[in-house]
């Protein structure tokens, strides 16, 4: 097994810090994390890279908990590049709501989503004619979102 050691060391020369971390550190427990990339990679990008990753299961963990991309009961590639690319548009528009509207920006996308599900339009028809549309059930989240000034370019 070989150890890296990333500071630097005044007190304690090299194989005694090897030893500090063997009898103190090492309990039998740990995990390790794999870095693989086809790219020669220099220390820095390969550091960027991995804190990137934490950003990346972030989003993975809103796509299955918050916005609810649940196990996948299909049968084809092409069905499940469709309800992960609408689980991504969905995560987009969230990430979007957050960006655009700063009140919004630290608002769990379990709150947006509710927020937007609320939202009811009655048709009030006779005879399959349209008579009007009523709108209802709105709340602070859903109307900053409904009234925002979205810029369209």
């Amino acid at each position: 097994m070989d150890y890296s050691i990333q500071t630097k060391l005044v007190e304690l020369s090299e194989n005694d810090a090897i030893k500090l971390l063997e009898e103190k550190f090492i309990i039998g427990r740990e995990g390790f994390f794999c870095l693989k990339s086809s790219k020669n990679l220099t220390l820095t990008e390969a550091l960027l890279t991995y804190r990137k990753k934490d950003s990346i299961e972030k989003i993975f963990n809103s796509l299955k908990n918050e916005i609810e991309i649940k196990p996948l009961r299909v049968w084809t590639d092409n069905s499940i590049y469709g309800a992960l690319i609408i689980g991504f548009i969905a995560q987009l528009f969230v990430s979007m709501i957050r960006f655009e509207i700063p009140e919004l920006k630290h608002t769990s996308t379990k709150f947006i989503k509710k927020a937007l599900l609320n939202l009811t339009v009655t048709i009030d028809s006779w005879k399959r004619k349209t008579k009007r549309f009523i709108h209802s059930n709105f709340d602070a989240i859903n109307t900053m979102i409904l009234y925002h000034k979205w810029a369209i370019s």
